[in-house]
């Protein structure tokens, strides 16, 4: 997307934290200009009252949805039904929904119809299907702040091994290799980036413990890193060895 584009930033409070709101907005931003901001939830409760002090320090509107009956969660529809209005007034070009909750799939689903950038934000926990109706899809784990050592300068010479406990699906990354390569069969990382989403709304290098695409191939055995010079910097091309 381009930076210039509007987003409108729609969160379930009913299931999202508030102390991840900071990160939420800088996760959406990345994408665009956060124009719309609201926080959904029934605010006569008393867990949404660790929301409360947050939301005028980060300019977001409280929208009020009373819980009418006992068991049934209000705050979705009342999500659905802004989302919807917004998208029919062309009021942005792209949306980021905040929850865990599978109720947002055909939402997500539809604004993808109609050509608007839909993104996710949620918990691991959240059903795949939710997950792919979107075109990114971002764990709420990988946005909380841990402490690391700054990544060292990736080269095809010095490899690091990968130290995640969690692997990369390597068949997503081969596939998405041979979308995104040219006939000298080397690929250039945004573009590998851009197809891994592609296949995989939730692909984030942040997931195996690394802050950049660069980090995290360069510690892959499968690949290595060729150094590229544009305008003097260096901007590596991936090559399979």
């Amino acid at each position: 997307m381009n930076k210039t584009n509007k987003i409108a930033l729609l969160v379930d409070g009913d299931n999202a934290q508030a102390k991840m709101l900071h990160l939420i907005l800088e996760e959406a931003s990345k994408y665009g200009k956060v124009t719309i901001r609201r926080v959904y939830g029934d605010w006569t409760k008393p867990q949404m009252n660790t929301w409360k002090s947050i939301l005028n320090e980060m300019a977001f509107n409280p929208i009020q949805k009373f819980s009418y009956t006992s068991g049934k969660n209000s705050t979705d529809s009342a999500l659905i039904i802004d989302a919807m209005d917004i998208l029919h007034d062309e009021l942005v070009e792209g949306f980021c929904l905040v929850s865990s909750d599978s109720d947002y799939t055909g939402l997500a689903q539809r604004i993808r119809e109609e050509g608007v950038f839909v993104m996710g934000i949620g918990e691991k926990k959240t059903p795949m299907a939710f997950v792919k109706s979107c075109e990114i899809f971002t764990y709420s784990e990988n946005l909380e702040v841990v402490e690391t050592k700054a990544e060292e300068p990736a080269s095809s010479k010095a490899v690091k091994k990968i130290k995640s406990k969690v692997p990369p699906n390597m068949n997503l990354i081969h596939k998405a290799f041979n979308m995104s390569a040219n006939e000298s069969n080397e690929v250039n990382i945004a573009t590998l980036g851009i197809n891994l989403r592609k296949l995989d709304p939730s692909f984030d290098c942040r997931t195996y413990g690394f802050k950049t695409l660069t980090g995290l191939f360069a510690s892959l055995d499968s690949f290595e890193l060729v150094e590229n010079i544009v305008n003097g910097r260096n901007h590596p091309v991936l090559r399979k060895k």
